[in-house]
């Protein structure tokens, strides 16, 4: 049987994000040229000289990828969608670099983002997934914030975690974030703050849930030769996984598909989780990210609310987390929302994070976990990244 290709001779450049709002009356195809359009101009390039598209998006509804091509002037030879929700950065990523690594492409753009009308979330949500119609509206909600109140409140049961230890991780993600000029939140939050936020769906509060904004965020994929034929600084790809509806037999998602897979994503990397510099998580919840830290391999399966007691997880703490200020502190916007983590450790691992850098970052863990698809998350996904020192 043949071996897995390594990723070796793909470089990962132009890392963009958009400053992202609270609402906004701009289309997503808007939001998702601005930041593409940073991302090329960072790189020094045109848009002629794209000849790949990844695209991650929910609002750009009724167009595809496809349309977008036509609204943007792009001709590219190398085309995807990728409807993945917070996994599609990890998805785009792993796509892409096999493109260029075949020569199907020379230069793809992954680029996710959506907008957020007044009314977008409740739409998105009303036709969300058939799961979701059918077995949560006729009880009256047809969001997120439910589903995971009952997980969160089973984990806390299971593994003894308190509010404090979930606050933990969102207190420290707000500090990050007031080192991110293009974060949504921009005041500090304190414990206390945390614990006294109104309540949304017991045991979740206000500071629980992410801030659905618009927004987007871009990366350009390329061979390392082309990157340093150009002047650019890159990252690359030490392994990846992926994994779609694992575990199905659990009666509540308390693991996800990066179980399954972990040993293969350290032994590609030929690392551990000791020589991990940061982690970027998906963080819709914080007990998403707790999940995420034990099926990562950085402690024991119901270890984690011992884990964020025993570490700093701000930029400058001995295990940086969700460095720009994620989901939870930065801003949802959209399908942009799988991208954020990834884009920033290409920022980290090429010296360019400004005010939330963390020093002498040469490898970078950012997970992916996406589609809720009623009472779990079906899409998963992981990569460790290597800046050029590394």
């Amino acid at each position: 049987m043949m071996g897995r290709q390594s990723y070796d001779g793909v470089a990962l450049v132009a890392p963009a994000s958009t400053e992202y709002k609270r609402y906004s009356i701009e289309t997503a195809h808007w939001w998702i040229a601005t930041a593409l359009r940073q991302s090329l101009q960072s790189a020094g390039l045109k848009k002629a000289d794209l000849d790949g598209l990844s695209l991650a998006s929910f609002t750009l509804f009724p167009d595809s990828a496809v349309g977008l091509t036509q609204h943007l002037g792009l001709s590219p030879r190398w085309l995807d969608h990728i409807p993945m929700g917070g996994a599609a950065g990890i998805v785009a990523l792993r796509r892409a670099a096999r493109a260029v690594q075949a020569w199907d492409a020379s230069i793809v753009a992954c680029v996710a983002g959506d907008t957020n009308h007044i009314d977008s979330f409740r739409q998105l949500l009303s036709s969300f997934s058939r799961f979701a119609a059918d077995a949560a509206y006729p009880y009256g909600y047809g969001g997120p914030n439910a589903n995971f109140a009952l997980l969160t409140d089973r984990y806390m049961q299971e593994y003894g975690a308190t509010r404090e230890d979930f606050g933990r991780i969102c207190v420290a993600q707000r500090e990050n974030a007031l080192k991110n000029p293009r974060a949504v939140m921009k005041k500090p939050l304190t414990m206390q703050q945390y614990l006294d936020a109104r309540p949304i769906a017991d045991p979740i509060a206000l500071f629980d849930c992410v801030m659905p904004c618009a927004g987007a965020e871009a990366f350009l994929v390329m061979s390392i030769d082309e990157a340093e034929r150009r002047n650019l600084p890159y990252a690359t790809i030490a392994g990846t996984i992926e994994r779609h509806n694992a575990h199905q037999e659990d009666p509540i998602q308390l693991r996800g598909g990066w179980t399954v897979d972990i040993d293969d994503l350290y032994a590609q990397a030929d690392c551990g989780p000791d020589d991990i510099d940061l982690l970027q998580t998906y963080d819709d919840y914080p007990v998403i990210s707790m999940m995420q830290i034990e099926d990562l391999g950085f402690c024991a399966k119901g270890e984690a609310p011992q884990f964020v007691r025993d570490h700093d997880l701000t930029i400058d703490g001995d295990f940086p987390h969700n460095t720009s200020g994620g989901q939870l502190s930065g801003g949802q916007a959209g399908a942009a929302g799988g991208f954020i983590g990834l884009v920033e450790a290409i920022r980290q691992l090429t010296g360019t994070a400004g005010g939330t850098q963390v020093a002498s970052a040469q490898r970078a863990m950012i997970s992916g976990f996406g589609m809720i698809n009623y009472d779990r998350g079906l899409c998963t996904g992981a990569a460790i990244l290597k800046g050029q020192g590394a």
